[in-house]
């Protein structure tokens, strides 16, 4: 016989309007049996959760004709090692399928039996699989090692030969009793929208089922059957279409949502344009590119009704909130076209708790919210295309400079502040010519943006050795030599304190991207270090110095211009994703015929993409010509600046200490009118 539904355990709210007789209402068979043959185990359709079967009326199995005792024997034992994994067989019966509460989600927060166990007819093997989409827990067990398991029989779909041609005479449907018109007044499903969308039921030894009758002009073309328990099956091998097919035909604007229930909800808020797919949700979306036509077996009701839906220029997507429901509208936007697609926002029924489809929207705040999450609906997200008010809330935090740092941070240096500061994001090129302290005005700038802003740094700087890199560092810091050596002159060498310190401090500051062999590293692994940098330490800031040093292989159809525009867009992808600024020091070209001034960006060996793409261009030069003024004169040229916020084109001049390796400014400024400015100090 089959499995049938305990009056006792009907919710006390259904049991008030009088929707279970003595008799049970729900089985989990409708179809007449069709063939003498052992009915196939049951086709969840690849979905999880409030999914359908494709099933006939199992006969019953007897017995008599096999050898009771070793079926006996084997029941009891399967029935042991199912208990051990928290599955109670005992109601169950051989031969039958029998729906119960998983032990793994205990049936969610409505409790549901969501379990499907089948037993083999011998007794000597089950296989089970929960339909719940946060869950899917599924498995099988042996009695003995010889028995055969169904698992790979469940795995095989039925191949549908030919489509059903179905009637309601044949399916034995008749209008909703009393009961079933009551149970969907608790949902706020009147009679009205009942009948008009031919909701029906359908006997069975005494016992309801709902019937929601799938129709195309009118036409009966698939039923889909429900118990209490929300088990979902459908007349097999019929043509799968959308429920309520006939109520978007030749709408611009449609509603599609995940199940029958909130089609109906969608009515009564007063959207007939609506239709409800007829299989459940995915568990997740799939990560492989979309199959053909022929072979898009889980969404053919898509295909089979491409002509309603291309009429549609808004398609408003409306499917539960969980997780399986959002990964149904995306395999929806995947296959119909994201560009005309909508979504909706489901409000919050309490406290934190939203809504999770539309019949709840309906239940616990009326017709006039359902309608008002419709009207609301947003266009459906396409990765690279944004509005402004996707924004809004950093446009907000940059007005209001809550971001911090969105008028730079200080250079340390007075008189260059006024012509540049540093932005998180941006990408600085620096060039001149050799031994004019570039290498040197980045470790002094970034020591005072540790000092200012406590950043912290990567530096992939392959001219230097680390011991060399440490004391230059070290000197800036501690603001003495490293060494007692010529350079340092008369002043006092740093402590062994300090320098333990200094070096607790270097541990701190800096990390560094260093190749361990005599390869050349490319500009995408030292990208791939410094994200690994910015993520594990937290650094704000990155150092590649020279471009000169890294390996530029590119393809033989490639031109150095092409590349270095790829590369330095690369450069700057990475410093606006994770907000880091990047200093990259290119050398200039031979100067054939160089007098000793500064060179220009232009000249940067390579192309002129280095000054087009930057956001700040800067030349570091060193007076070389004691006549012209102090030899340890170096000349800060700002000669790009894309964010007018952060600074202008203009000249700072600084002293450089060769004994610390510090620089201090002057006033010695100018404009970009080459007119002398002075600083605040």
């Amino acid at each position: 016989m089959p499995i049938q539904t305990s009056f006792y355990s009907i919710p006390l709210s259904l049991q008030r309007h009088r929707f279970y007789t003595p008799t049970p209402f729900f089985t989990l068979f409708c179809s007449k049996p069709t063939s003498k043959n052992v009915p196939l185990p049951l086709k969840t359709n690849g979905y999880s959760r409030n999914s359908t079967s494709q099933i006939t009326l199992p006969r019953p199995v007897h017995l008599e004709n096999a050898d009771e005792g070793k079926v006996e024997m084997q029941f009891e034992l399967l029935k042991k090692k199912l208990k051990d994994v928290g599955i109670d067989a005992d109601i169950c019966v051989p031969g039958q399928y029998s729906h119960l509460l998983c032990p793994d989600c205990q049936g969610g927060d409505s409790g549901e039996k969501s379990l499907s166990l089948y037993i083999e007819n011998d007794g000597g093997s089950a296989v089970w699989v929960c339909h719940r989409g946060k869950c899917g827990w599924k498995g099988s067990t042996q009695a003995f090692a010889n028995s055969m398991p169904l698992s790979a029989t469940m795995s095989q779909p039925t191949k549908v030969k030919k489509t059903r041609e179905i009637t309601e005479e044949e399916l034995e449907l008749e209008p909703l009793c009393n009961e079933l018109l009551a149970y969907f007044a608790e949902r706020l499903i009147s009679k009205e929208t009942l009948q008009r969308n031919a909701v029906m039921q359908r006997k069975y030894y005494e016992q309801i089922v709902i019937a929601f009758t799938y129709r195309h002009n009118g036409a009966l073309i698939s039923c889909k059957y429900r118990d209490i328990n929300k088990v979902f099956w459908q007349e097999e091998n019929t043509k799968k279409i959308f429920y309520g097919l006939d109520d978007i035909e030749g709408e611009s604007d449609i509603i599609i949502v995940e199940g029958e229930m909130d089609k109906l909800a969608m009515e009564e808020a007063g959207f007939r344009n609506c239709v409800s797919v007829p299989g459940g949700a995915p568990p997740k979306v799939s990560p492989k590119e979309l199959p053909p036509q022929e072979k898009d077996t889980k969404y053919q009701y898509l295909w089979n009704c491409k002509d309603q839906l291309k009429q549609a220029s808004r398609i408003i997507l409306a499917t539960d909130g969980d997780q399986p429901g959002q990964a149904l509208a995306e395999e929806l936007a995947r296959r119909l076209g994201k560009e005309r697609c909508w979504r909706v926002r489901w409000p919050k029924k309490r406290g934190d708790v939203n809504c999770k489809d539309a019949n709840e929207v309906l239940m616990y705040l009326g017709p006039r919210a359902l309608k008002e999450v419709i009207e609301n609906a947003e266009l459906y997200p396409i990765r690279g295309l944004f509005s402004f008010r996707d924004y809004f809330d950093e446009i907000d935090a940059y007005y209001h400079r809550t971001l911090g740092y969105e008028l730079g941070v200080s250079t340390g240096w007075n008189n260059l502040n006024e012509f540049y500061n540093v932005v998180p994001g941006e990408l600085t090129i620096v060039t001149g010519v050799p031994n004019s302290g570039k290498s040197e005005w980045i470790d002094a700038l970034i020591c005072n943006l540790n000092q200012i802003a406590g950043w912290r740094f990567v530096l992939c700087s392959m001219e230097n050795k680390v011991r060399e890199h440490a004391r230059k560092l070290l000197e800036k810091h501690v603001k003495k030599p490293f060494f007692e050596a010529r350079y340092g002159e008369n002043v006092e060498r740093m402590s062994v304190e300090e320098f333990q310190q200094g070096k607790i401090w270097l541990n701190d500051t800096f990390h560094l991207i260093r190749c361990e062999d005599d390869s050349l590293p490319n500009v995408k692994w030292v990208l791939d270090l410094a994200k690994a940098a910015v993520l594990r330490h937290g650094v704000r800031g990155l150092v590649i110095d020279p471009y000169n040093e890294l390996d530029h292989q590119r393809p033989p159809n490639q031109t150095e211009t092409e590349y270095v525009s790829q590369m330095l867009t690369l450069i700057k992808r990475f410093a606006q994703y994770h907000g880091c600024h990047v200093w990259f020091v290119a050398h200039p070209r031979q100067l054939h015929q160089w007098v000793g001034g500064p060179p220009n960006l232009y000249d940067i060996s390579g192309s002129a993409h280095f000054i087009n793409k930057c956001d700040n261009g800067i030349v570091i030069h060193r007076n070389r010509d004691p006549d012209a003024g102090p030899i340890d004169q170096v000349q800060v040229c700002v000669r790009k600046v894309r964010n007018k916020v952060a600074g202008t084109v203009g000249e700072a001049f600084l002293l450089y200490n060769r004994v610390t390796g510090e620089f201090m400014p002057t006033d010695n400024n100018t404009n970009a009118d080459n007119k002398k400015v002075g600083y605040r100090k």
